[in-house]
């Protein structure tokens, strides 16, 4: 995976007392994740992270992100901006404690709880955190506001089965 927001912290430094993180991309870190994202820019990408040591080398993190992002509206194509501003709760995994996820089947209770990323060599990558959860919270069909779809396209589609039908001469077989 291309990495653009590497800002690695070593686990082990995180012992009993909490830790704040405060990460804000750099203009040339936006342009390149803007880029990653197909995204036409990203004017703010800021998070705050809180990181707690669990147990075994498990580090749970709280994440507050900030962001003012440029998006493609799907309907107009108009470019627009779209702030995002959000609360999510990660742990931080050592990779050799995670279960090989092939085979594995996902269900609801596979899915709750926090997002686990894995990590090696006790390096943590804040940064790389912080541009994934962008990309998760980023609406994947961005709609301007007050955007709406062409008369055209509002009506009822028409039935396929019609034109059949009225090739046969609307016969019922």
């Amino acid at each position: 995976m291309e990495q653009n927001f590497h800002r690695p912290i070593r686990a082990s430094h995180i012992k009993d007392a909490t830790q704040e993180h405060i990460l804000l991309a750099d203009e040339a870190t936006r342009g390149e994740l803007a880029s990653r994202f197909s995204l036409p820019g990203i004017a703010l990408l800021r998070g705050e992270f809180t990181l707690r040591h669990e147990r075994a080398g498990v580090i749970a993190a709280r994440l507050r992100m900030q962001a003012k992002v440029t998006q493609t509206c799907v309907l107009t194509l108009e470019p627009f901006d779209a702030r995002i501003d959000e609360e999510c709760e990660l742990r931080f995994v050592p990779a050799q404690s995670l279960p090989e996820s092939e085979g594995v089947e996902l269900d609801p209770e596979t899915l709750e709880g926090p997002d686990e990323i894995p990590y090696t060599a006790d390096l943590l990558d804040l940064g790389e955190a912080l541009a994934e959860q962008l990309a998760l919270a980023l609406d994947p069909y961005p709609r301007k506001p007050g955007a709406t779809l062409p008369d055209e396209f509002t009506g009822e589609p028409e039935n396929p089965f019609a034109v059949l039908k009225a090739r046969k001469g609307g016969l019922d077989t």
